[in-house]
């Protein structure tokens, strides 16, 4: 990060875990005890991470897998187009799978991702997101479970990044220049 540049922060790393916790427990409360986990990456790994081990403190014992997903590549602004850079190695079928994915905006990536798993026979794929930007929707599509409803702010930190960096932060936040500092909606 250049002297020029801050990062302000818009979620906290005590509140996530919060959430993360009230998350797995209303998981627990209408799921199987081996839930089939698929964590959309790369952006989701820290959020996954932190929710399946709070799963397994409400009484989970959660199957894990990870599918690569992208329609940005190096850019901040989504193509459009869905590719499956990784697939999912396990069989679904007539499985209750529960979809974990970093933010949901524009949508395609999640409903691309609960369309390909539902084709491959899995009895029943839900949602869970980090982030959810509603006012960005592009499909018709919503997650069972929302950590936060998120500003319409490019993010970073919590396993998000901006060019493979600020992954490592501990906190979900914003990058500000010295020229936007204090700005309305920066």
């Amino acid at each position: 990060m250049s002297q020029a540049q801050r990062i302000r922060v818009l979620y906290e790393e005590e509140a996530i875990a919060r959430r993360n916790e009230e998350m797995a427990k209303a998981i627990a409360a209408v799921s199987p005890p081996d839930l089939l986990v698929v964590a959309v990456l790369k952006g989701s790994f820290m959020f996954v991470a932190d929710l399946i081990r709070a799963m397994h403190r409400a009484g989970m014992t959660p199957q894990v897998e990870f599918v690569h997903l992208s329609s940005y590549r190096a850019a901040t602004i989504s193509s459009g187009q869905v590719e499956i850079l990784r697939d999912v190695q396990s069989d679904v079928r007539g499985r209750e799978v529960l979809l974990v994915d970093d933010i949901l905006e524009s949508g395609r990536t999640l409903a691309f991702a609960k369309d390909l798993l539902a084709a491959r026979g899995a009895k029943k794929v839900s949602s869970v997101v980090l982030l959810e930007k509603p006012g960005k929707r592009a499909v018709n599509i919503q997650a069972e479970y929302v950590g936060f409803d998120c500003p319409d702010y490019f993010v970073v930190g919590y396993g998000m990044d901006v060019a493979h960096s600020y992954r490592q932060l501990p906190y979900v936040g914003v990058i500000e220049t010295a020229d936007q500092a204090g700005l309305p909606g920066i």
